[in-house]
């Protein structure tokens, strides 16, 4: 990790502290938190420095996400949702966007992106949110689901329909016809702001969608899932890591028959599943961000076998660590209960683990035929 990541890897570690437990258990992150966190780059760290990011690179900022990652599932989901919206932006936007929202996203502002909605998740074909041109503007309608960080935002990057094909609206949280529902108590990352959004004939101007839109539907989420899951993966990474030093730290102290549980072998096969997810894991995405950082051909493959690999051992892991800990790590807020309700989810989203297997299953069909 280069120098500059490694100051804010202290700074990070220094405001957050402790805190996350609680955070796990009210539901909500500091908003002056993620305003620190915003100005100084470090939500989207991979933005370049001409916009105010840090311009590091995909496995740089991956060390980073995987140790905020370790410290709150919570503020890491906060980090890959707005750094989903900085990498569309960056992708799909003209000169005068990346400019205008790049520094916004630099600068404190928040950002949330809006994918599934009530009947589409996986299935793009069903998605009903529309983004179409009126007048001078669009207009766009619909629903969202389960928006992170849509309590905190300033921004919502919503992807919706546009004739026969995409387009990617920058939407202001405060605009009239937007209307949010908090989702109530969540399994996992209780804190990152989760929401349904209802947009009722929200008028936007030109220069809010990205490009102008019309791009292909495909295109526009693997580009914006892509990213997603490169996030996950390297979050997913963090879990584990925090799990093993738990379990490694409590087996060590805690005693059951005259002697600490590290000197049970079957304990000591747990901490082994445990080192070995974490390099298995840590080796994946490692490979993951070079085919990134090259803009490699399978670059978007590498990051759902990343994010696929990392999220199914991170919830084996939580598992272990909280069977390892017992009671001690079976309260809400504690270390390992909120990295096996987080991690759960991390099977779920920006693919499930099916959705994942089948992505890949293709991707062995098209190099072995």
């Amino acid at each position: 990790m280069p120098e500059l990541l490694a100051d804010e890897r202290a700074f990070v570690g220094e405001l957050v502290g402790d805190r996350p437990a609680g955070w796990d258990v009210s539901g909500e992150l500091p908003l002056d938190l993620l305003h620190k966190l915003g100005a100084r780059g470090l939500l989207c760290a991979e933005v370049p420095a001409s916009f105010g990011g840090l311009g590091v690179s995909s496995q740089d900022n991956g060390e980073f996400t995987a140790y905020v990652g370790s410290l709150c599932s919570s503020l890491r989901s906060v980090m890959t949702s707005h750094g989903i919206v900085a990498h569309t932006v960056r992708r799909f936007g003209d000169r005068a966007q990346r400019r205008h929202y790049l520094t916004e996203l630099t600068s404190g502002k928040i950002a949330g992106v809006g994918f599934s909605e009530p009947g589409a998740g996986s299935d793009l074909s069903a998605m009903r949110t529309t983004i179409v041109p009126d007048g001078d503007g669009f207009v766009v309608n619909g629903e969202k689901k389960w928006l992170t960080v849509a309590r905190y935002a300033d921004y919502l990057l919503i992807l919706g329909r546009n004739g026969d094909g995409a387009a990617a609206a920058m939407i202001p949280a405060d605009t009239p016809g937007v209307h949010l529902e908090l989702v109530a108590d969540p399994l996992g990352c209780r804190a990152a702001g989760h929401a349904n959004v209802r947009f009722d004939d929200v008028r936007l101007p030109a220069d809010a969608v990205l490009g102008g839109g019309s791009q292909p539907l495909s295109m526009l989420f693997t580009t914006a899932l892509s990213y997603g899951r490169m996030s996950i993966a390297w979050g997913c990474v963090g879990i584990i890591r925090a799990c093993l030093q738990a379990a490694g730290s409590h087996v060590q102290r805690r005693e059951q028959g005259g002697v600490a549980l590290a000197e049970h072998q079957l304990v000591r096969r747990h901490l082994a599943d445990l080192l070995l997810a974490e390099q298995i894991s840590t080796r994946m995405c490692e490979q993951a961000s070079r085919s990134w950082d090259a803009t490699a051909p399978d670059m978007a493959v590498m990051a759902v076998m990343a994010k696929h690999t990392s999220a199914g051992h991170a919830a084996q892991s939580a598992a272990t660590a909280v069977q390892l800990l017992g009671s001690a790590g079976a309260q809400d807020g504690h270390v390992v209960a909120r990295a096996f309700r987080d991690a759960k989810c991390m099977e779920l989203i920006e693919g499930s683990n099916e959705i994942c297997q089948l992505i890949l299953a293709e991707h062995a069909l098209s190099i072995t035929g």
